[in-house]
């Protein structure tokens, strides 16, 4: 088995697959690539057991077909020290040895009998399949990701619930201190059916659909998925459980809005924070039709800071309570130049999203208030 391969192009897809390869396994071959040559297509496989993630690469002057595993580390580290060199990949099939060659040298070390490697299980006859845009999918993700719980005592809430209508594609996530719920009607699924998708899963498909515009193919079965796209696969399990009805959560009727431009509201709170207290991360709100005041304060180093952000308020003066990273990373992902907050009282949870939203787009983020000593 020998084939030649652009050496940046190597390098690259080796580190796109192996963000899946966990850095200690319970079994050994998954600290391996899986290489698979056929038909002058490489292709490069990482798998950490619950997910795998495929790559399928063009290669010239290929001689044999077949496959082998590949210690991921050793090659990682040798493809980043020959840059953009023209590489040759060669296997002796009689004693798995591997030669990589390059333009000023060459590297050589043992391959592994890729026989236990992992190839994962076949989707159901009845599988249901979509297709989308890429950008969709990154949307949904980049929405929502940040709002998984990293408790892992409800394993539902550690990933993104994808609540699919025939209308369009709902993605929600939640850690119970904040939840996001991002709708996007760009797409007509024509299918009713939902899922929990691991966070690692999403994180890895967010970093490699930054690289196509290509629309991904989702072939869901009953205890996982498949989403195809451009030169890459990757499959995972789904997370057992009901999701929580998460529309029950969102308030319907939150009468005080405050609307504010999103990068002051953002920076203010980001210098406020770092006065606050650093077992509660709270920054009090005090909101009258004058404008808004941001105060944090630790008691504990004798510490303060208070900062006034100009705003339009309709409403009865309130002072409530946030966790300053929650909100800060809420603002962080919120699209548009303006934010509204929406508010009842201090004691229930704030709704924020963009003034003006997306079009065919509607993003809300709900967070829970903390509680306000005077």
């Amino acid at each position: 088995m020998r084939f030649n391969i652009d050496g940046k192009l190597f390098q690259q897809q080796l580190q796109a697959v192996s963000k899946v390869i966990n850095s200690k396994n319970a079994l050994s071959i998954l600290d391996n690539f899986l290489f698979e040559l056929h038909d002058g297509w490489l292709t490069i496989t990482g798998s950490d057991q619950e997910n795998i993630v495929s790559s399928r690469v063009e290669v010239t002057d290929s001689e044999g077909e077949g496959d082998i595993a590949v210690p991921a580390k050793t090659l990682l580290e040798i493809t980043k020290e020959i840059n953009n060199q023209p590489v040759t990949f060669s296997l002796n099939e009689n004693t798995g040895e591997i030669d990589v060659l390059f333009l000023t040298g060459r590297f050589r070390f043992m391959g592994i009998n890729a026989d236990e490697f992992p190839r994962g299980e076949k989707m159901d006859e009845d599988a249901t399949v979509l297709v989308i845009p890429a950008s969709v999918m990154k949307k949904g993700i980049d929405k929502t990701l940040y709002a998984v719980s990293l408790e892992t005592i409800r394993p539902m809430m550690t990933g993104i619930y994808w609540d699919i209508h025939e209308g369009d594609i709902t993605f929600v996530a939640s850690d119970t201190h904040k939840l996001v719920r991002y709708i996007n009607s760009e797409v007509n699924p024509e299918v009713v059916t939902s899922f929990i998708m691991p966070s690692k899963p999403a994180s890895i498909m967010k970093g490699i659909l930054d690289k196509t515009t290509d629309d991904v193919r989702m072939t869901l079965g009953e205890k996982g998925a498949r989403f195809e796209f451009g030169d890459f696969t990757v499959t995972c399990r789904f997370i057992k459980g009901n999701y929580p009805n998460y529309n029950r959560v969102i308030p319907d009727n939150n009468p005080f809005a405050v609307k504010v431009s999103r990068e002051s509201f953002f920076n203010a709170m980001r210098r406020v924070a770092i006065f606050a207290s650093k077992a509660s991360s709270l920054v009090k709100f005090d909101i009258t039709e004058r404008g808004m005041v941001l105060s944090a304060q630790d008691l504990d180093y004798g510490t303060s800071a208070e900062e006034r952000v100009m705003c339009e308020y309709e409403g009865n003066p309130m002072t409530i309570g946030f966790n300053s990273t929650f909100t800060q990373e809420i603002l962080a992902n919120l699209s548009g130049d303006d934010v509204v907050v929406r508010l009842s009282d201090p004691a229930r949870p704030g709704i924020f999203e963009p003034l003006e939203q997306e079009p065919n787009e509607n993003l809300v983020t709900i967070q829970m208030p903390l509680q306000v000593i005077e």
